[in-house]
C-alpha cells in the first residue's frame, strides 16, 4: 500500500494561547510618524488632511494599526501615520497613534445607555441648528445639546434658521441668560430651498461667518432643522444633500449620512483686519442626545457666577428644586427680600441664571 503524503490542508491544530504571544512586547515607536488631521470616516477608512496649509498639502486614506483596534478615530482627531502618505491613487498609509484630544463631544443612545459614543474631537464650539417653525423647536433636545457642550468643555451656540417663519426672541431670551451665543438666519423668501438653491437666499449670514472664524465648530440638530442647508451656503461646494419636511409628522428626512469636516472660506469679521478660515464639522442629524456620561461638576464649571453660592450645598445636593437644603434656594429666599448685597440688575440676572441652570440639570438623567 502506498503510503499517504501530507501536505499543509492536513494540518488542523491551532497553538495554545501561550504560544500566540508576540514574541516581543517592545512595539515600534514609530519616531518617523507624520501629523494629519481627519476629516472622514468610511467604513474603516479614514480621510486624512495632510500638511494643513502648507505647501504640501494633500489628501490621503489611511486605516487603524492594530494596536488601535480598540480605539474610536472620529472627525477632528489628530493622528500620527506611517507607511505610504504620498495621497497617490491607491496608496493606504496607517494610523499609529491619536494626540491628546482637547476637547471630546460624546452622547449616549439614550439616558440607561452605559456606552458613551464620541461624536467629535477637539472641537472648540458646539452650533446647535434649530428650526424655529416647521418643525417645531424641540427646547429639551437644545438643552441636552447645551449640556452636552458643557461638559465637553466646549462653547455653546444656538443657531436659529427659518426665522421667516417665526421669531425668535422666544428662544433668545431662555438662552442667552445661560451663556449661548443666539445666531439666527432666514430665507429671503418663504420658498422651502431647491436643489437649486444659492448661499444669496440665505439671510444674516455673515453673523454665522463671524462666529465661526478661526474656529472649529461642529454642527448637530435633528432632521428637518436647515442644517445642511447652512453648510451649503457657508461652504458652497460642499454639496451636503437637503430634504424637506414630511408634512404628515412635522419631522425631516435623514440625508447626512457620516460625519465630515468642511473647510470654510476665508472671511474677514468686522473686529479683525486678517482673513481667517475655519473647520466646520457637519453630523448627521440626530432625534435623540443621551447623557448618561454627564459630571455635574463640568455643568456647573460652565456657571461661574453661581459656584460661591453653591459651595454651601450639601455633598451630593443635585441643585435641583426638590433638592433639600440647596443653597440655591436660601439665596432665592434671600434676594426677594432684598437681604443680597448685589444690585438690582447683577440679582435679576443671577435669578434668570439659576432658573437656567436648574432647567439644564433637570434634562440630565436621575
Amino acid at each position: 500500500m502506498t503510503p499517504r503524503i501530507f501536505d499543509e490542508s492536513d494540518f488542523s491544530s491551532r497553538p495554545g494561547k501561550r504560544n500566540s504571544r508576540p514574541r516581543s512586547k517592545n512595539r515600534p515607536d514609530h519616531k518617523d510618524a507624520v501629523p494629519g488631521f481627519i476629516t472622514g470616516v468610511d467604513r474603516g477608512r479614514y480621510t486624512v488632511l495632510m500638511d494643513e496649509d502648507g505647501p504640501n498639502e494633500r489628501t490621503i486614506t489611511a486605516m487603524k494599526a492594530r494596536e488601535l483596534s480598540r480605539d474610536r478615530i472620529v472627525c477632528g482627531d489628530r493622528v500620527d501615520m506611517v507607511g505610504d502618505v504620498s495621497g497617490d491613487e491607491g496608496t493606504l498609509s496607517r494610523i499609529v497613534r491619536i494626540t491628546e484630544r482637547a476637547t471630546v463631544l460624546r452622547r449616549t443612545a439614550d439616558d440607561t445607555d452605559p456606552y458613551e459614543r464620541i461624536i467629535v474631537a477637539n472641537a472648540d464650539q458646539l452650533v446647535i441648528v434649530t428650526a424655529l417653525a416647521n418643525p417645531e423647536p424641540r427646547t429639551r433636545m437644545i438643552d441636552r445639546c447645551v449640556v452636552a457642550a458643557y461638559d465637553a468643555g466646549m462653547e455653546a451656540v444656538l443657531c436659529l434658521t427659518k426665522a421667516d417663519l417665526a421669531s425668535p426672541e422666544e428662544l433668545r431670551n431662555l438662552y442667552e441668560p445661560v451663556g449661548v451665543k443666539v445666531l439666527v438666519t432666514s430665507l429671503a423668501s418663504e420658498q422651502a430651498p431647491s436643489e437649486d438653491f444659492v448661499p444669496s437666499e440665505l439671510h444674516d449670514l455673515d453673523a454665522v461667518r463671524t462666529q465661526l472664524a478661526g474656529k472649529t465648530s461642529v454642527f448637530v440638530g435633528h432632521s428637518g432643522v436647515g442644517k445642511s442647508t447652512l453648510v451649503n451656503a457657508l461652504v458652497p461646494d460642499a454639496f451636503r444633500a437637503t430634504g424637506r419636511v414630511n408634512d404628515v409628522t412635522g419631522r425631516g428626512r435623514h440625508t447626512s449620512t457620516s460625519a465630515v469636516a468642511l473647510r470654510l472660506p476665508q472671511f474677514t469679521p468686522a473686529d479683525s483686519k486678517e482673513a481667517q478660515s475655519g473647520w466646520v464639522i457637519d453630523t448627521p442629524g440626530v432625534r435623540s442626545f443621551g447623557l448618561a456620561h454627564i459630571d455635574l461638576d463640568r455643568v456647573l464649571a460652565a456657571f461661574e457666577d453661581l459656584e460661591e453660592i453653591v459651595e454651601d450645598c450639601p455633598r451630593g445636593c443635585t441643585h435641583l428644586e426638590s433638592a433639600p437644603d440647596c443653597a440655591l434656594d436660601e439665596w432665592l429666599e434671600r434676594a426677594q427680600k432684598n437681604e443680597t448685597d448685589e444690585d438690582d440688575l447683577t440679582v435679576s440676572s443671577r435669578i434668570k441664571r439659576i432658573e437656567s441652570l436648574r432647567r439644564l440639570l433637570a434634562a440630565r438623567p436621575e
